[in-house]
């Protein structure tokens, strides 16, 4: 069977530069799916129904493909969700809550073949032990890099990592929104290695 094109539902840059480091040719397109939590919901079951639903909902428009959906889900210990902060002062929020904190990462990982209907998922934790921060050390850090896009209102592989007192976890790039690691392992199970591409 001839390898099938790959599919990043996604159209964040982030992932984008990810994916792109594996050498695989693939094309991205961007799911409409409504993102807000169910009740009840844990924060691992959010991460793989969001990751899921990205993947199958570009399933219909793509045959013999497959299609990698990821997203990522962040926690305080009390339970409470930083999502994309949208804006510089809920940014400030989500950092002041973060300040000394440790913040779970969990990335939910959907890789769905289009061909014969299989489904693989994984949902990667990272931990982020953060720095006790200033004030004006986040008013700082937000004028400069601006990260309402991201989840936990910091950029990683950018000047975020100056938050952080250590992290705990797997795969690094889980932070940045598409943990290869488990990518990878996904995607041998379905006869592609990266390793083995001309």
């Amino acid at each position: 069977m001839n390898q099938p094109p790959l599919l990043l539902a996604s159209s964040s840059p982030y992932r984008k530069e990810l994916l792109a480091r594996l050498g695989l040719p693939f094309n991205s397109a961007s799911p409409d799916i409504d993102e807000t939590p169910a009740p009840g919901e844990s924060a691992e079951q959010l991460a793989l129904r969001l990751a899921t639903g990205k993947a199958r909902a570009l399933a219909e428009h793509y045959p013999d493909t497959i299609i990698i959906g990821s997203d990522q889900v962040a926690t305080l210990p009390d339970g409470t969700l930083l999502n994309k902060p949208g804006s510089h002062q809920k940014a400030r929020e989500q950092l002041g809550l973060s300040s000394g904190n440790s913040v779970r990462f969990l990335t939910g990982l959907a890789v769905l073949d289009t061909r014969t209907g299989t489904l693989k998922t994984r949902c990667e934790p990272f931990e982020v032990h953060f720095r006790e921060l200033t004030a004006e050390e986040i008013e700082n850090y937000l004028n400069k890099e601006q990260p309402y896009d991201c989840a936990g209102s910091f950029k990683m592989e950018g000047l975020g990592i100056a938050l952080f007192r250590s992290m705990e976890g797997r795969d690094p790039n889980s932070l940045i929104g598409l943990p290869l690691i488990a990518l990878i392992d996904l995607l041998r199970e379905l006869g592609v290695n990266p390793l083995l591409q001309p």
